[in-house]
């Protein structure tokens, strides 16, 4: 926090398990129970055939390379991460689901190495390995100091918000909801007594009332409230009318930013009453890289997104976006023409807003009366 105002890092879905997890010093069972893959080493061996030999093991630093060095640069005030991944030793796959994603626990370090504020867990993966697998994937982030959001032991833990202090008495308040259009199964959502995610049945007036409700409970005056939704399909850039009224709604009711994500790559960038809402962040860490069939949203790109705004206000002071490029599993630079690419392709799926090149490899969301450069 510097002058008056509060940094926060948003990405979207940190994805630590299968392959990734294959390769980190202490590796899980490999066993998998997807139609065409039967042993997460096969996701290693995918990115090796497109990328290049993977030094296995790798150290915990390795699935986030630059952007590292590029946290310690911006040192926001709150690091925010979807994890998308189970923390936990269970075999037991959870049924009538294609795809499951697990960390193993002593692979933890591949997380706290990135030093996470908050790890948001409402998403449709955390229960990949049922309840038991969510609890112990609760009891080794606590164990490890880690704060969790999103889901929890009870509905009472899950739909709790985490707040993190600031300098001069101001918090980070952060609420975190998967919804159903993400693939959130509603057996998930979790109950008086049960274990389970903060759960959107869907994305209506009445269900962003009852968001609201519970916002304006535990917001205090002074307070940055962030929004985090794991919401919507995995391909396209189209945002479903439905999707922007409920932004709206939580906007209206006192989010300070809306963090969405589920999507695999970037989705529109929107201002609404001068507070920020992500309708997609898109990946961040994962072993896709060289699975095909969606070539042409450039899955390989990811964003790391530095949003700054009024400590006190929440109002919007500035976004800037830092491409990177997966590669053997792990977060380079991005090319001036990955770059450029990029910034032309939000620039034009976002309404009302305008993304230009900025200074040191960003792309930056300029101020409304800005024209870009040459």
């Amino acid at each position: 926090m510097a002058d008056g105002t509060v940094t926060l890092f948003l990405c979207g879905d940190v994805m630590l398990g299968r392959g990734v997890d294959q390769i980190l010093a202490r590796p899980g069972d490999p066993a998998l129970r997807e139609e065409f893959v039967g042993d997460a080493r096969s996701y290693v061996r995918l990115a090796e055939s497109v990328s290049g030999p993977i030094p296995a093991p790798v150290a915990p630093s390795w699935p986030w390379g630059e952007a590292l060095p590029l946290l310690d640069a911006v040192a926001p005030d709150a690091r925010i991460v979807n994890l998308e991944t189970s923390v936990t030793r269970s075999d037991a796959f959870a049924l009538g689901k294609a795809v499951h994603y697990r960390m193993h626990p002593d692979n933890l370090p591949a997380l706290s190495v990135a030093r996470p504020d908050v790890c948001v867990l409402a998403n449709n993966h955390v229960l990949d390995f049922g309840r038991p697998g969510l609890v112990e994937t609760l009891d080794v982030l606590a164990r490890a100091g880690l704060r969790t959001v999103g889901a929890g032991r009870t509905a009472e833990e899950a739909y709790a918000p985490v707040a993190v202090p600031v300098p001069d008495g101001g918090r980070v308040l952060v609420l975190a909801l998967g919804a159903r259009s993400s693939g959130v199964p509603p057996g998930w959502a979790a109950l008086a007594d049960v274990p389970g995610v903060a759960y959107l049945p869907d994305l209506s007036p009445a269900t962003a009332a009852t968001v609201v409700h519970r916002l304006r409970q535990v917001k205090r005056a002074g307070d940055v409230a962030v929004v985090s939704v794991h919401w919507g399909s995995n391909w396209g850039y189209a945002v479903p009318r439905a999707q922007t009224r409920f932004a709206h709604a939580l906007v209206d009711g006192g989010a300070d930013v809306v963090h969405g994500h589920s999507s695999h790559h970037p989705r529109p960038v929107e201002v609404y009453r001068e507070r920020l809402v992500l309708h997609g962040c898109g990946d961040f860490i994962d072993d896709y890289e060289g699975i095909t069939g969606y070539e042409e949203f450039r899955d390989d790109l990811r964003l790391a997104h530095v949003v700054t705004v009024e400590a006190g206000t929440g109002r919007l002071l500035g976004l800037r976006m830092v491409p990177l490029r997966a590669r053997r599993m792990r977060l380079e630079t991005a090319s001036e023409e990955d770059r450029t690419w990029l910034c032309g392709v939000l620039d034009s799926v976002s309404d009302g807003v305008r993304i230009a090149p900025g200074p040191h490899g960003t792309l930056t969301l300029l101020p409304p009366d800005a024209e870009p450069g040459p």
